[in-house]
């Protein structure tokens, strides 16, 4: 009974004071046109992409910006033929021009991704862009999507403007466990939050970030978060400290197109990164289990075993925790076109992200590190992010 009492209580405090973060309506702002467009360079580092680079890279090729704008693909020591492709992709489709490189193996103390990253943006500033865009090569934009990331940080004046991109869910565990992704990010990170003045809370989604180039330079962007497991949310902490604002909003026409259509791959995409996310702390993976056994456990466990003993205390409080969770997922699982009949499903796929967790640290522990694209990561601080 109390841990049903607690476990309401904890969806009380969250439901009401947590930033809204249950709600989807935080999209880019309308804004005005700008007067004069301002040049961009757009980076995308690139490894073992050739799968799903022909559904995302025309869709960056063919956008429809007024400006200067040009893209960098950063080939990140791809075997399957990564840059050749890109290459023969811009020859068939046109659009923005393309520039193809590579910057051979990252120094010690380097992501992979990050360390591709910095290669972009220096072949970036060499046409002195005002904005960079970093978009990862599984993303596929809508042809207005970097107009209105400008557009956006023009008019709200943000260093930082950045899009969580709609991930793909047509497999069964991917409608399953996507949707709790992103609905755990926004609990963790609420939206409303990132974009306030004065906000302490920081985060950003790397799969597509505009980011003013004069403030990437002034936070030292990537060097500074060069050893950084989850880039994305140091990049934002880094401008958030330099007294840069930042907006992270939910994506209209930014789609991921990377499948995930079996477990196996969903539970390494989060188990990669989740110990980190803990930064390697064993108090705070004990403290995270048990959180997420209150929160998301109990409610079904204590609503089931009470109706069945009979127990009315423990069955009504833990129904209502449940109903509560159910409740704030179901706009979740509308932003992805799916019925609200899963909603109540979300303790199972909220044990699913225990166990990654718990699986996340075991790696770590056991000195295996994190692997990604061929590549093998031992320490703690070099771990790669998607890309």
């Amino acid at each position: 009974m109390w841990s049903a009492a607690g476990s309401l209580a904890a969806w009380a405090w969250l439901l009401l004071c947590q930033g809204w973060f249950w709600r989807t309506d935080v999209r880019l702002p309308p804004s005005r046109e700008p007067r004069a467009w301002p040049s961009v360079g757009v980076v995308v580092p690139a490894r073992d992409e050739a799968a799903v680079l022909p559904s995302s890279l025309p869709s960056v090729l063919a956008q429809d910006y007024p400006g200067r704008a040009e893209v960098f693909l950063v080939d990140d020591g791809s075997t399957d033929g990564t840059g050749q492709l890109a290459r023969e992709l811009a020859r068939r489709h046109g659009g923005l021009p393309l520039t193809v490189d590579s910057p051979g193996e990252p120094p010690a103390g380097w992501t992979g991704k990050l360390w591709a990253v910095r290669h972009g943006i220096g072949l970036a500033r060499a046409r002195d862009p005002e904005y960079l865009l970093l978009t990862d090569a599984d993303i596929a934009h809508a042809p207005d999507s970097l107009r209105r990331l400008v557009a956006a940080a023009r008019g709200g004046d943000f260093d930082v403007v950045s899009q969580m991109a709609r991930l793909r869910v047509e497999s069964s565990w991917e409608k399953l466990v996507v949707p709790a992704f992103v609905y755990f990010f926004a609990q963790l990170y609420p939206f409303r939050r990132i974009g306030r003045p004065g906000s302490r809370t920081a985060a950003a989604a790397g799969g597509c970030v505009l980011l003013r180039a004069e403030t990437a330079e002034r936070a030292r962007i990537p060097d500074a978060i060069r050893h950084a497991v989850i880039d994305d949310v140091a990049l934002a902490r880094s401008v958030k400290r330099g007294g840069g604002r930042v907006w992270l909003g939910l994506a209209d026409g930014v789609d991921s197109v990377r499948p995930y259509p079996r477990l196996r791959d969903l539970w390494r995409m989060v188990s990669r990164s989740a110990y980190a996310q803990l930064r390697h702390s064993p108090l705070l993976l004990a403290g995270t289990v048990a959180g997420l056994a209150l929160v998301y456990l109990v409610p079904p466990v204590a609503a089931v075993a009470g109706a069945a003993t009979g127990s009315a205390a423990p069955a009504v409080l833990g129904a209502t925790a449940w109903l509560v969770m159910t409740g704030t997922y179901v706009p979740m699982l509308r932003y992805y076109r799916l019925p609200p009949w899963l909603a109540p499903l979300l303790p199972f796929t909220a044990f699913l992200y225990l166990l990654m967790t718990v699986d996340s640290a075991v790696r770590h522990l056991r000195g295996r590190g994190a692997a990604w694209k061929g590549r093998t990561y031992a320490r703690p601080d070099a771990v790669p992010d998607e890309g």
